[in-house]
C-alpha cells in the first residue's frame, strides 16, 4: 500500500477507522527524513495490512504540537487507537521491520487493560479533544 500523507482533517479518521497505523512525522528541511524515506517507503510495501501515514510537520504544526513532537523524524505507531510506540531518530531497515513485526504481535487484549488502569489511576479518558483531527 502507498504510504498516505495526513492532514488535520484526515488523521483522527486514520487513526479512528484503522487498527494498525503507523506515522512519520518528517519535514522537508529534515536531513535525516529524507534519508529514512525510502526505507519507510520500501517497508510499508511488504505490509499491506498496516496503514503508514506521514504528516509533514511543517504543514501540520497543530498535529505535531498535540503530540509534543520535538524532534524528527518521529515514529509513532497506533494499534487500535492506542499509541504503542512514540520515538524520534531514523532507524536502519532491518530495525524498522523488526519494529512493525513485534508491533503486529502485540498482545492488544493487555495493552488496554493497561491504558485503562493508567486513565482510571489519572482520570483521563484517552480521547483526542475535540477539533483534533
Amino acid at each position: 500500500m502507498a504510504v498516505v500523507e495526513l492532514d488535520k482533517a484526515g488523521f483522527e479518521a486514520a487513526i479512528r477507522d484503522n487498527d494498525f497505523v503507523i506515522v512519520d512525522f518528517w519535514a522537508p528541511w529534515c536531513g535525516p527524513c529524507r534519508s529514512f524515506a525510502p526505507v519507510y517507503d520500501k517497508v510499508s510495501a511488504d505490509f499491506a495490512e498496516v496503514i503508514f501515514a506521514k504528516v509533514n510537520t511543517e504543514d501540520e504544526q497543530e498535529i505535531a504540537t498535540y503530540f509534543q513532537i520535538r524532534s524528527i523524524p518521529t515514529l509513532m505507531i497506533f494499534r487500535e487507537q492506542i499509541v504503542i510506540y512514540a520515538q524520534a531518530g531514523a532507524m536502519p531497515e532491518a530495525r524498522f521491520r523488526d519494529l512493525v513485526s513485534n508491533a503486529q504481535s502485540l498482545d492488544m487484549a493487555e495493552e488496554k487493560r493497561k491504558v485503562a488502569a493508567r486513565q482510571a489511576a489519572d482520570g483521563n479518558d484517552g480521547a483526542l479533544p475535540s477539533g483534533h483531527g
